[in-house]
């Protein structure tokens, strides 16, 4: 309950600060391109739930079916002018904040990912979804997209074992150097999934 109070006061006063950036960045990716400002991907929460996981989109309208599909390196072309400076400053997350609010996510917590990877994940690995899916997280402050998702979800994990007050302030710490300094955005030469050992 008192996590719940938590996400929803902090999800509230970010969004309402934020508010003149998320109108102003709806109204330049309206102006770069067609489609809508708001992106919905099908996510996987708490307990296997689906959800619909909400961003400002930063590419161009239908790019997952488009070349490299979901998986975005640096210098993608599917990706907009406006998109990159949204993903630089982390800004396309904003709306997550709604799903906090919705009571699908958290403020920390395992990054939510798509039902095709959960499909794929041991017995093990589905101990990440014992727990709210979060805007941001253990793994995401140790690799983000530049680890391959076996070692993200070791990382997601063991935080849900060691999961405390203490250790998500440190994660929302490490959260705002993370997002000024921008790293972790690409995955790089990381692959998207890598099957554990005798899966192959």
């Amino acid at each position: 309950m008192v996590r719940r109070v938590f996400d929803v006061v902090v999800a509230g006063s970010a969004l309402l600060a934020a508010s003149p950036l998320l109108l102003a960045a709806v109204v330049a990716i309206r102006l770069e391109s067609r489609g809508s400002a708001l992106y919905r991907q099908r996510r996987v929460g708490k307990d296997g739930r689906p959800f619909d996981v909400l961003k400002l989109r930063t590419m161009v309208t239908g790019a997952e079916h488009m070349g490299a599909g979901l998986a975005v390196s640096e210098g993608d072309t599917r990706i907009t002018r406006i998109g990159r400076l949204l993903r630089r400053t982390s800004l396309d997350e904003v709306p997550n904040l709604i799903n906090v609010l919705r009571g699908e996510m958290a403020i920390v917590g395992p990054r939510p990912t798509v039902p095709v990877q959960v499909d794929r994940y041991t017995e093990r690995q589905r101990g990440r979804l014992a727990v709210k899916p979060g805007i941001t997280g253990w793994a995401q402050v140790n690799g983000r997209t530049e680890l391959p998702w076996d070692e993200r979800i070791e990382l997601d994990l063991w935080y849900i074992e060691h999961r405390s007050w203490r250790l998500d302030l440190r994660i929302l710490l490490l959260t705002v150097r993370m997002v000024f300094g921008g790293q972790g955005l690409y995955r790089g030469e990381a692959p998207a999934w890598r099957d554990p050992p005798g899966d192959a």
